[in-house]
């Protein structure tokens, strides 16, 4: 007997096509900085970019690579390709141009599309890849900019208004539920980019997993993520959630900072608010008013942990409750999350919907079912990525079965919740002992003069692992080091509080507001020699 076909299913026309199907058509899908984009207009312009890219080459399965700021061209584009059955690649646009060229080389991606910030940077990757030949990049041949001339470029290019001219649409690629949609770049632990794969059904399991019963996002929510599209929590944030319910996302394609996000939020009025802890921190830090976050129901975060402190802050302040989950890139969104309701600040909270969870002995590979004891977290759900873009080997050590080996340290709280304590990399052992970064962050983050702090482990005169905190005060205190310590000394375990701590003007963070913490090392490591050698 034959086996069943497998089942026919684009991410294109379940978030965007299905919404005017269903009559919602003249709702507003997106608001920018110029006039409002409805669903009807949306599905036309995402059938006419499939149609441009279709005119110019691009089959499917190969791959479009979009570096460009998030203006509705870019929902647009992505969303095309995927309609189109290839696969679009959003990159970060804080890439360096041998980033870029390292980038498309890697992903063979037939098409760039770039915008009038980065376009001097595509043109010097571009440049660099046509200038090495060979295998360094063949399938690149043509280039589409947005907002800016087609001009400089060592290879064919276009501009997107060009694209889109002529008008014409194609009916969405047949394309099978496990088909490629999305490739996403991360670094993760192994700091060479590798692109994560993800299938048109990943798209759809996340909106109705985390999107429907954890978020509970509604038709008339109105959304606004601080995180850019080319992130697995802002693709989510600000195109999977709303247009899989037929709410409204607001896109901004500048680089935020506290100040023009409170203007945007003024203007627009979100009612979810997806922002990371470092931005929650910034905003608390920052002259900006409070009122235009009035209409916020419900704040969300990830990226890194939320401390109970900053949760506490926010709501004290901005009258909103934040949701602190953990997501990946390779997991495409959040999987542990706070509820509305049932919220543990400092925590994770419980396993979204969808998705198991096991806390592993990384010696044994042994399941622990103990509270309190920390182990390395694995996840299961059907939205994680087939593996990584032709990294075999690495693909094999993560993606394991079933489950996926997220590289965090986890313990499971007796009331069902579950606490980050770091990377499996970041822990500390101290006096024999392991120290949690995240919880003598927190102890730190209670001070009412430090606004940001990151701990690390670095070797004393012995050799021996012990804490250190690099830290950023509030402007115009006079807060030491000695009394910090000493406040640390009164919250924590002795062998848990830092052995020194280092005043900062800031800590190095990725583009998303992560912390890199080989640089805090590297920081703390050159304050310690200086102090040595004084």
């Amino acid at each position: 007997m034959p086996a069943s076909p497998p089942e026919l299913f684009n991410a294109a026309d379940y978030l965007v096509h299905r919404r005017v199907a269903d009559g919602d058509g003249d709702r507003v899908a997106v608001e920018h900085a110029g006039p409002a984009i409805s669903y009807a207009e949306l599905s036309a312009r995402v059938g006419t970019a499939a149609a441009g890219l279709a005119a110019i080459g691009v089959r499917p399965e190969e791959r479009v690579m979009f570096f460009a700021g998030d203006t509705p061209e870019l929902a647009e584009g992505i969303l095309g390709a995927m309609h189109l059955g290839a696969v679009a690649v959003p990159v970060s646009t804080m890439l360096t141009s041998d980033d870029l060229c390292s980038l498309l080389a890697d992903s063979r991606a037939r098409v760039l599309v770039t915008s009038t910030d980065f376009v001097e940077t595509a043109r010097t990757a571009v440049s660099a890849l046509v200038a090495a030949g060979g295998a360094a990049g063949p399938e690149l041949t043509r280039v589409l900019t947005i907002g800016t001339e087609a001009t400089g470029f060592a290879l064919p290019a276009s501009n997107w208004t060009d694209l889109m001219a002529g008008g014409a649409s194609v009916p969405p690629y047949a394309s099978w539920a496990d088909s490629p949609a999305l490739w996403l770049y991360t670094s993760g632990t192994t700091g060479s980019p590798k692109a994560a794969m993800h299938r048109h059904t990943d798209i759809r399991f996340v909106c109705e997993t985390y999107g429907r019963q954890v978020l509970g996002i509604r038709r008339d929510d109105r959304c606004f993520s601080v995180a850019k599209l080319f992130f697995a929590y802002g693709i989510g944030n600000s195109m999977f959630f709303p247009f899989s319910v037929g709410a409204t996302t607001i896109l901004e394609s500048a680089r935020p900072t506290p100040e023009l996000i409170a203007g945007v939020v003024a203007r627009h009025r979100p009612t979810l608010f997806f922002g990371v802890p470092t931005f929650y921190s910034a905003m608390l830090n920052a002259p900006i008013p409070d009122e235009p976050f009035a209409d916020v129901r419900q704040g969300i975060s990830a990226g890194e942990p939320l401390p109970a402190t900053l949760f506490t802050r926010i709501r004290d302040r901005f009258g909103f409750e934040i949701l602190d989950g953990i997501g990946s890139t390779e997991a495409l969104h959040i999987f542990l999350s706070n509820s509305p309701g049932a919220i543990r600040p400092g925590s994770s909270g419980t396993p979204v919907p969808g998705y198991a969870v096991e806390i592993r002995d990384e010696t044994d590979g042994g399941v622990i079912t103990d509270a309190e004891r920390p182990g390395g977290l694995y996840i299961k759900g059907e939205s994680i990525a087939t593996g990584y873009w032709c990294r075999a080997d690495i693909s094999r050590r993560a993606f394991q079965g079933e489950w996926l080996r997220t590289g965090d340290t986890y313990v499971r709280n007796a009331d069902g919740t579950y606490s980050y304590l770091g990377r499996s990399d970041d822990m500390i052992k101290a006096g024999g002992i392991w120290v949690s970064p995240s919880e003598v962050e927190a102890r730190l983050l209670e001070h009412p003069d430090v606004v940001e702090v990151a701990v690390v482990g670095l070797p004393d005169a012995d050799g021996l692992d012990k804490p250190l905190a690099a830290v950023v005060t509030r402007a115009g205190t006079r807060v030491g080091e000695a009394e910090l310590v000493e406040f640390c000394r009164a919250g924590l375990a002795a062998f848990k509080r830092p052995r020194r701590v280092v005043l900062v003007d800031e800590l190095p963070k990725t583009a998303t507001g992560k912390l890199q913490r080989y640089l805090v090392r590297s920081v703390l490591t050159e304050a310690v020699l200086a102090e040595a050698q004084a």
